[in-house]
């Protein structure tokens, strides 16, 4: 079990499940705390890093393409303190945030967890049911239906309209767009069918998230378009592109493969490759030698030395 403390939150890890727990303190953000708890299954992990600091250094998770429903809505632009997949980590435990990026990468190598695309959601997504305040209206999902209800600051083309409510199935997909210093943002549901893209403030489907509330508007628009989406089929669940064939050498034979598994040259000792580009290659090295041995072209014995051989150098 590895497991690193902070005012900030709690991340542990035992080989299958890397748990997040938001820490007590003050100072952690309300998306993190509505959030709550995460539990990560190492098949949902892409990679992890620890950046050092001069006061501070930050441990970051990064998630598989698709695996997670917040990911998949947020895609990359929460605040950094509101990111539950990073933790600030103090100067003095950074031999500890080391220690739990080994562990994590040496899982990933020993159970060849792929970096590709999931064609499925292998979080749950926040729980329900959910309510989102936002500029001139109120969204609401119950797990079944969502609901828009609008006030006083509402465009008349959206009270004219009046309350709006969607069933899941008949919707084909929602968009949230941060709010960014004064640039409003929008969270807007999209029914199935052809229908015209208006802008935010006239859109009777759309929620208003103007800038100036960014902080307060932020986490619960995030988090119940995270809810939809994952309730919502997955978007590669029916366009999942068939494996690549594995490539040939020179006169149609199986690609050569080198018995001993060793990385190729660049990444060798004193090549001067950076450490994080080096773990990714060894990364990709061991499953592309896991495809090898599953498709027939290396025996098992053969798989087991190339393996080993991957493993000491990582």
């Amino acid at each position: 079990m590895a497991e690193i403390i902070q005012r900030a939150g709690t991340w542990s890890f035992d080989g299958d499940i890397l748990r997040i727990v938001p820490g007590s303190w003050k100072g952690v953000q309300p998306l993190r705390r509505e959030l709550g708890e995460i539990a990560v299954p190492l098949e949902a992990v892409a990679g992890i890093a620890y950046e050092a600091g001069r006061k501070s250094g930050r441990l970051r998770l990064r998630l598989r393409e698709g695996a997670d429903p917040l990911g998949q809505v947020a895609r990359g632009r929460l605040p950094d303190a509101s990111d539950p997949y990073q933790l600030t980590v103090e100067a003095d435990r950074a031999g500890v945030a080391e220690y739990f990026v080994d562990e994590v990468r040496h899982a990933l190598l020993l159970d060849q967890v792929p970096e590709g695309p999931c064609d499925r959601y292998l979080l749950p997504g926040p729980s329900v049911p959910r309510t989102a305040s936002g500029t001139d209206g109120t969204a609401s999902f119950d797990g079944e239906r969502v609901a828009l209800e609008w006030n006083w600051l509402a465009e008349e083309s959206k009270s004219s309209a009046g309350p709006r409510s969607f069933a899941l199935r008949d919707l084909k997909g929602v968009e949230w767009t941060p709010a960014a210093g004064w640039e409003n943002g929008s969270l807007r549901f999209r029914p199935q069918g052809a229908h015209p893209t208006l802008k935010p403030q006239h859109d009777p489907n759309c929620l208003l998230l103007w800038g100036i509330r960014q902080a307060r508007e932020t986490g619960g628009s995030v988090l119940l378009a995270a809810a939809v989406t994952a309730r919502l089929p997955h978007p590669s669940a029916d366009s999942a592109a068939p494996a690549a064939p594995e490539p040939r050498a020179p006169g149609g034979g199986e690609r050569a493969v080198d018995g001993a598994g060793a990385p190729p040259p660049a990444l060798t000792k004193g090549s001067g490759a950076e450490p994080g580009t080096e773990h990714d290659a060894l990364l990709r090295r061991l499953r592309e030698l896991g495809e090898l041995h599953r498709q027939g072209v290396l025996t098992d014995e053969e798989f087991a030395a190339a393996k080993r051989a991957v493993l000491d150098r990582f």
